[in-house]
Formats: structure tokens, C-alpha cells, sequence
């Protein structure tokens, strides 16, 4: 699974990608969703990579996530994170027991967004495996 954190807000963003990033309930800074990696998901985020940062999330980081800051639809159910984790596998966001979006708080420590002769050292874009230690600054 991809996880997608929105890093920036509408302040000089075009409207195209703001539309992508409404469509992908990417509403407000430091909201995350959860995609599968197929062919149209992957082009998506290249047109929104200024904005967005994403990457490979690991289960353990995703059980944490879902415990911590998962919604439960039905407000008196509690949240079983190894149930829910097969719900995303199998079924579409619409069928799953929590809402398929998650607020994040700011990064503990900051968000590094520094350029250092054209070689990027920031957080937007592709983070591969390092979006499961941003993840966790974020909880």
C-alpha cells in the first residue's frame, strides 16, 4: 500500500491539482490516505508530487497508524487493526470499517524542506521507506 500525506496548503497551488487533491480526500494539511499502487494511482501522484508526500508503508507502521488515528465509522465499535488492515487489502474504500482518511498531527522535529545544490532533501515527493519514520513523527 501507498500512503499519502498533503504537506502543502492552497497557497499558490493551480487548480488542477487542487482538484486531484479533493478527489483523493486530500483536504487539509497533513491528511493521509491510503492507495493501492496500480498504474493510474502512480501517474496521479507524479502530477502531485510538489504537494504530497508518499512511499511505501510498512504493516507495523500501518497497524500503529490505524490504532492511533483511525476513525471507526460506527462511533461505539472499537477498532481492530489486524481486521480492518484485511477489509483495505480486499475491499474498496467505501467498504472499509474506518474512514478512509486520516488526520495526522505535525511532524515532532519539523519538516526537513531544505535544497542543497539542486539535489532535494526535502520531504515532498516520492519517500520510498522513509515515509514510515515521518509517519511516526506524525502520530
Amino acid at each position: 500500500m501507498i500512503l499519502v500525506i498533503r504537506i502543502s496548503g492552497l497557497v499558490d497551488m493551480n487548480e488542477k491539482a487542487e482538484q486531484m487533491l479533493y478527489r483523493l480526500r486530500l483536504r487539509r494539511k497533513y491528511s493521509a490516505v491510503l492507495l493501492k499502487p496500480t498504474v493510474e494511482n502512480q501517474k496521479i501522484l507524479q502530477q502531485i508530487r510538489n504537494f504530497v508526500a508518499f512511499g511505501d508503508i510498512s504493516k507495523e507502521t500501518l497497524v500503529e497508524l490505524i490504532k492511533k488515528r483511525g476513525i471507526s465509522k460506527v462511533k461505539t465499535k472499537k477498532l481492530d487493526a489486524e481486521s480492518v488492515i484485511l477489509n483495505i487489502e480486499k475491499k474498496h474504500a467505501s467498504d472499509w470499517d474506518i474512514k478512509p482518511f486520516f488526520r495526522l498531527h505535525p511532524p515532532r522535529g519539523g519538516i526537513d524542506s531544505k535544497k542543497h545544490f539542486g539535489v532535494d532533501a526535502g520531504v515532498l515527493g516520492d519517500n520510498k521507506e522513509q515515509i514510515n519514520e515521518l509517519v511516526r513523527r506524525m502520530l
